[in-house]
Protein backbone atom coordinates (compact mmCIF):
# COMPACT_ATOMS: atom_id res chain seq x y z
CA UNK A 1 0.00 0.00 0.00
CA UNK A 2 1.54 3.63 -0.87
CA UNK A 3 2.82 5.81 1.73
CA UNK A 4 1.64 8.62 3.28
CA UNK A 5 4.21 11.10 1.50
CA UNK A 6 3.31 8.91 -2.35
CA UNK A 7 -0.36 9.76 -1.73
CA UNK A 8 0.42 13.25 -1.09
CA UNK A 9 2.30 13.71 -3.62
CA UNK A 10 -0.36 12.27 -6.00
CA UNK A 11 -3.17 14.13 -4.48
CA UNK A 12 -1.16 17.16 -5.19
CA UNK A 13 -0.46 16.28 -8.45
CA UNK A 14 -3.72 15.59 -9.35
CA UNK A 15 -4.82 18.96 -8.52
CA UNK A 16 -2.71 20.84 -10.05
CA UNK A 17 -4.01 18.53 -13.53
CA UNK A 18 -7.08 19.53 -12.04
CA UNK A 19 -6.62 22.84 -11.99
CA UNK A 20 -5.57 23.14 -15.63
CA UNK A 21 -8.86 21.16 -16.95
CA UNK A 22 -11.55 23.28 -15.00
CA UNK A 23 -9.55 26.36 -16.73
CA UNK A 24 -9.46 24.51 -20.41
CA UNK A 25 -13.47 24.10 -19.72
CA UNK A 26 -14.57 27.38 -18.84
CA UNK A 27 -12.12 28.68 -22.01
CA UNK A 28 -13.86 26.42 -24.50
CA UNK A 29 -17.26 27.15 -22.85
CA UNK A 30 -16.52 30.68 -23.88
CA UNK A 31 -15.20 29.56 -27.50
CA UNK A 32 -18.12 27.70 -27.89
CA UNK A 33 -20.54 30.46 -27.28
CA UNK A 34 -18.87 32.39 -30.23
CA UNK A 35 -18.42 29.57 -32.57
CA UNK A 36 -21.99 28.38 -32.16
CA UNK A 37 -23.18 31.55 -32.99
CA UNK A 38 -20.95 31.78 -36.41
CA UNK A 39 -21.75 28.45 -37.42
CA UNK A 40 -25.72 28.84 -36.94
CA UNK A 41 -25.62 32.40 -38.46
CA UNK A 42 -24.17 31.11 -41.68
CA UNK A 43 -25.95 27.83 -42.09
CA UNK A 44 -29.08 30.13 -43.63
CA UNK A 45 -26.20 31.70 -45.90
CA UNK A 46 -25.68 28.02 -47.31
CA UNK A 47 -29.22 26.91 -47.76
CA UNK A 48 -29.90 30.10 -50.05
CA UNK A 49 -26.33 29.19 -52.06
CA UNK A 50 -28.03 25.51 -52.30
CA UNK A 51 -31.55 27.01 -53.71
CA UNK A 52 -29.73 29.29 -55.78
CA UNK A 53 -27.66 25.79 -57.46
CA UNK A 54 -31.51 24.55 -57.07
CA UNK A 55 -31.95 27.28 -59.66
CA UNK A 56 -29.55 26.98 -61.97
CA UNK A 57 -29.59 22.95 -61.99
CA UNK A 58 -32.63 23.27 -64.73
CA UNK A 59 -30.56 24.99 -67.35
CA UNK A 60 -29.19 23.08 -70.33
CA UNK A 61 -26.18 24.74 -69.95
CA UNK A 62 -25.06 22.59 -66.51
CA UNK A 63 -25.03 19.27 -68.07
CA UNK A 64 -22.19 20.26 -70.04
CA UNK A 65 -20.45 22.39 -67.58
CA UNK A 66 -16.90 20.56 -65.86
CA UNK A 67 -18.08 21.36 -62.41
CA UNK A 68 -21.06 19.21 -62.92
CA UNK A 69 -20.14 16.51 -65.21
CA UNK A 70 -19.32 13.54 -63.73
CA UNK A 71 -16.26 11.92 -64.76
CA UNK A 72 -14.64 7.87 -64.48
CA UNK A 73 -12.99 8.33 -60.98
CA UNK A 74 -9.02 7.67 -60.89
CA UNK A 75 -8.13 9.80 -58.53
CA UNK A 76 -10.35 11.29 -55.75
CA UNK A 77 -8.89 14.21 -53.47
CA UNK A 78 -10.22 14.51 -49.39
CA UNK A 79 -10.48 17.48 -47.63
CA UNK A 80 -10.10 16.60 -44.06
CA UNK A 81 -10.39 18.67 -40.80
CA UNK A 82 -9.37 18.43 -37.76
CA UNK A 83 -7.54 20.14 -34.85
CA UNK A 84 -4.31 21.19 -33.96
CA UNK A 85 -4.07 20.02 -30.34
CA UNK A 86 -5.71 17.03 -28.04
CA UNK A 87 -7.89 16.98 -24.87
CA UNK A 88 -11.08 17.14 -27.39
CA UNK A 89 -12.30 13.57 -26.96
CA UNK A 90 -13.52 11.40 -29.78
CA UNK A 91 -12.89 14.48 -32.17
CA UNK A 92 -10.40 14.04 -33.92
CA UNK A 93 -10.89 10.11 -34.24
CA UNK A 94 -13.99 10.02 -35.27
CA UNK A 95 -12.95 12.10 -38.38
CA UNK A 96 -10.10 10.10 -38.80
CA UNK A 97 -12.12 6.67 -38.87
CA UNK A 98 -14.05 8.27 -41.57
CA UNK A 99 -11.45 9.13 -43.59
CA UNK A 100 -9.69 5.26 -42.96
CA UNK A 101 -13.11 4.06 -44.23
CA UNK A 102 -13.09 5.83 -47.25
CA UNK A 103 -9.68 5.30 -48.46
CA UNK A 104 -10.96 1.35 -47.98
CA UNK A 105 -13.18 1.81 -50.36
CA UNK A 106 -10.24 3.39 -52.52
CA UNK A 107 -8.20 0.85 -52.36
CA UNK A 108 -11.08 -1.71 -53.09
CA UNK A 109 -11.81 0.05 -56.68
CA UNK A 110 -8.28 0.93 -57.30
CA UNK A 111 -8.76 4.79 -56.95
CA UNK A 112 -5.94 6.67 -56.13
CA UNK A 113 -6.25 8.91 -52.43
CA UNK A 114 -4.71 12.52 -52.22
CA UNK A 115 -5.73 14.07 -49.08
CA UNK A 116 -5.39 17.39 -47.87
CA UNK A 117 -5.71 18.33 -44.12
CA UNK A 118 -6.53 21.32 -42.16
CA UNK A 119 -4.58 20.92 -38.65
CA UNK A 120 -1.77 18.90 -37.50
CA UNK A 121 -3.75 16.10 -35.87
CA UNK A 122 -4.69 14.85 -39.16
CA UNK A 123 -1.65 15.24 -40.52
CA UNK A 124 0.25 12.90 -37.87
CA UNK A 125 -2.22 10.81 -39.03
CA UNK A 126 -2.54 10.71 -42.36
CA UNK A 127 1.63 10.58 -42.70
CA UNK A 128 1.52 7.25 -40.62
CA UNK A 129 -0.92 5.59 -43.86
CA UNK A 130 0.35 3.93 -46.93
CA UNK A 131 -0.04 4.49 -50.40
CA UNK A 132 -1.52 8.08 -49.80
CA UNK A 133 -0.34 11.27 -51.19
CA UNK A 134 -0.47 14.23 -48.71
CA UNK A 135 -0.97 17.07 -50.76
CA UNK A 136 -0.84 19.97 -48.14
CA UNK A 137 -1.85 20.84 -44.51
CA UNK A 138 -3.57 23.73 -43.23
CA UNK A 139 -3.31 25.33 -40.12
CA UNK A 140 -6.20 25.82 -38.31
CA UNK A 141 -8.30 29.17 -39.06
CA UNK A 142 -8.17 30.10 -35.83
CA UNK A 143 -11.59 31.17 -33.33
CA UNK A 144 -12.63 33.77 -35.74
CA UNK A 145 -12.24 32.77 -39.38
CA UNK A 146 -12.68 34.86 -42.30
CA UNK A 147 -13.45 34.41 -45.90
CA UNK A 148 -9.74 35.30 -46.70
CA UNK A 149 -8.58 32.65 -44.28
CA UNK A 150 -10.13 29.56 -46.36
CA UNK A 151 -9.33 31.32 -50.06
CA UNK A 152 -5.95 29.40 -50.29
CA UNK A 153 -7.16 26.21 -49.43
CA UNK A 154 -10.49 26.95 -52.23
CA UNK A 155 -7.61 27.95 -54.65
CA UNK A 156 -6.04 24.76 -54.26
CA UNK A 157 -9.09 22.37 -54.17
CA UNK A 158 -10.29 24.18 -57.54
CA UNK A 159 -6.81 24.00 -59.32
CA UNK A 160 -6.58 20.32 -58.71
CA UNK A 161 -10.07 19.36 -59.85
CA UNK A 162 -9.70 22.27 -63.17
CA UNK A 163 -6.54 21.03 -64.02
CA UNK A 164 -7.86 16.87 -64.55
CA UNK A 165 -5.33 15.79 -61.41
CA UNK A 166 -8.74 15.17 -59.52
CA UNK A 167 -11.60 13.07 -61.00
CA UNK A 168 -14.04 13.73 -57.25
CA UNK A 169 -13.33 15.69 -53.97
CA UNK A 170 -15.20 15.30 -50.57
CA UNK A 171 -14.68 17.16 -47.95
CA UNK A 172 -14.86 15.49 -44.60
CA UNK A 173 -15.95 17.37 -41.35
CA UNK A 174 -17.66 16.84 -37.92
CA UNK A 175 -21.19 18.83 -37.95
CA UNK A 176 -22.41 20.65 -34.22
CA UNK A 177 -25.35 19.01 -33.18
CA UNK A 178 -25.02 20.47 -29.54
CA UNK A 179 -22.51 20.57 -26.83
CA UNK A 180 -22.29 16.90 -26.33
CA UNK A 181 -23.28 15.82 -29.81
CA UNK A 182 -21.21 15.97 -32.93
CA UNK A 183 -21.51 14.22 -36.06
CA UNK A 184 -18.40 13.55 -38.60
CA UNK A 185 -20.09 13.93 -42.35
CA UNK A 186 -18.08 12.86 -45.57
CA UNK A 187 -19.59 15.49 -47.99
CA UNK A 188 -18.86 15.85 -52.34
CA UNK A 189 -17.87 18.86 -53.19
CA UNK A 190 -16.74 18.35 -57.04
CA UNK A 191 -18.57 17.63 -59.59
CA UNK A 192 -21.42 18.83 -57.87
CA UNK A 193 -24.67 17.08 -57.14
CA UNK A 194 -27.50 18.05 -58.89
CA UNK A 195 -30.60 17.88 -56.40
CA UNK A 196 -33.33 14.91 -58.26
CA UNK A 197 -36.03 16.90 -56.35
CA UNK A 198 -36.22 20.18 -58.72
CA UNK A 199 -39.73 21.79 -58.20
CA UNK A 200 -37.96 24.79 -59.87
CA UNK A 201 -39.54 25.67 -63.47
CA UNK A 202 -38.53 29.59 -64.29
CA UNK A 203 -35.03 31.00 -64.15
CA UNK A 204 -34.04 34.97 -64.49
CA UNK A 205 -32.33 36.52 -67.61
CA UNK A 206 -28.32 36.47 -66.90
CA UNK A 207 -25.93 39.07 -67.66
CA UNK A 208 -23.21 38.52 -69.03
CA UNK A 209 -23.91 35.17 -70.19
CA UNK A 210 -25.06 31.83 -68.35
CA UNK A 211 -21.80 30.35 -68.55
CA UNK A 212 -20.05 33.05 -66.60
CA UNK A 213 -23.05 32.81 -64.15
CA UNK A 214 -22.62 29.08 -64.02
CA UNK A 215 -18.82 29.60 -63.13
CA UNK A 216 -18.78 32.47 -60.59
CA UNK A 217 -22.01 31.01 -58.27
CA UNK A 218 -20.93 27.18 -58.21
CA UNK A 219 -16.91 28.35 -57.22
CA UNK A 220 -18.80 31.07 -54.85
CA UNK A 221 -21.25 27.72 -53.48
CA UNK A 222 -17.70 25.52 -53.20
CA UNK A 223 -16.62 28.41 -51.17
CA UNK A 224 -19.73 28.58 -48.33
CA UNK A 225 -19.91 24.43 -48.53
CA UNK A 226 -16.09 24.57 -47.19
CA UNK A 227 -16.57 27.85 -45.36
CA UNK A 228 -19.50 26.21 -43.45
CA UNK A 229 -17.59 22.89 -42.86
CA UNK A 230 -14.93 25.14 -40.92
CA UNK A 231 -17.14 26.64 -38.63
CA UNK A 232 -18.99 23.89 -37.72
CA UNK A 233 -15.52 21.77 -36.95
CA UNK A 234 -14.68 24.83 -34.81
CA UNK A 235 -17.79 24.72 -33.21
CA UNK A 236 -17.72 20.94 -32.65
CA UNK A 237 -14.01 20.81 -31.66
CA UNK A 238 -14.92 23.35 -28.60
CA UNK A 239 -17.97 21.32 -28.20
CA UNK A 240 -16.09 18.26 -27.84
CA UNK A 241 -12.82 19.92 -25.99
CA UNK A 242 -15.73 21.72 -23.54
CA UNK A 243 -17.24 17.82 -22.29
CA UNK A 244 -13.99 16.25 -22.09
CA UNK A 245 -12.29 18.62 -20.19
CA UNK A 246 -14.90 18.16 -17.64
CA UNK A 247 -15.01 15.02 -17.32
CA UNK A 248 -11.30 15.16 -16.77
CA UNK A 249 -12.04 17.18 -13.88
CA UNK A 250 -14.64 15.40 -12.76
CA UNK A 251 -12.53 12.35 -12.86
CA UNK A 252 -9.84 14.40 -11.33
CA UNK A 253 -12.46 14.95 -8.39
CA UNK A 254 -13.15 11.56 -7.68
CA UNK A 255 -9.47 10.53 -7.60
CA UNK A 256 -8.64 13.10 -5.06
CA UNK A 257 -11.73 11.67 -2.45
CA UNK A 258 -10.24 8.29 -3.14
CA UNK A 259 -6.47 9.18 -2.62
CA UNK A 260 -7.63 11.05 0.56
CA UNK A 261 -9.58 8.42 2.06
CA UNK A 262 -6.88 6.07 1.23
CA UNK A 263 -4.27 8.76 2.83
CA UNK A 264 -6.50 9.20 5.92
CA UNK A 265 -6.85 5.54 6.55
CA UNK A 266 -2.87 5.09 6.29
CA UNK A 267 -2.59 7.90 9.39
CA UNK A 268 -5.39 6.26 11.22
CA UNK A 269 -3.45 2.94 10.61
CA UNK A 270 0.35 4.59 11.49
CA UNK A 271 -1.58 6.62 14.83
CA UNK A 272 -2.92 3.33 16.01
CA UNK A 273 0.38 1.14 15.41
CA UNK A 274 2.22 4.08 17.56
CA UNK A 275 -0.39 3.91 20.12
CA UNK A 276 -0.21 0.24 20.34
CA UNK A 277 3.58 0.35 20.71
CA UNK A 278 3.72 3.03 23.24
CA UNK A 279 0.67 0.22 25.39
CA UNK A 280 3.35 -2.19 24.72
CA UNK A 281 6.08 -0.71 25.78
CA UNK A 282 4.17 0.76 29.29
CA UNK A 283 3.01 -3.06 29.90
CA UNK A 284 6.61 -3.98 29.79
CA UNK A 285 8.38 -1.56 32.27
CA UNK A 286 5.66 -1.95 34.12
CA UNK A 287 5.35 -5.84 34.01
Amino acid sequence: MPSTIVLKRRISSIRSTRQITKAMELVSASKLRRAQAMTERSRAYQELAYELLQRLSILPEVSTHPMFTERQVKSRLYVVITSNSGLAGAYNSNVEKQLIKQLIRDRDTKVKSKVIVVGNKGAQFVRRQRDIELLAVYQPFGDAPTAENIRPLLTTVLEQYNDGKVEAIEIIYTTFVSAIRQQVEDMALLPVEVPLDNHFTTISTFEPDVETVIEQVTTRLIEAQIWQAVLESLASEHGARMVATKNASDNASELIKDYTLELNSERQAAITQELAEITGGAEALNG
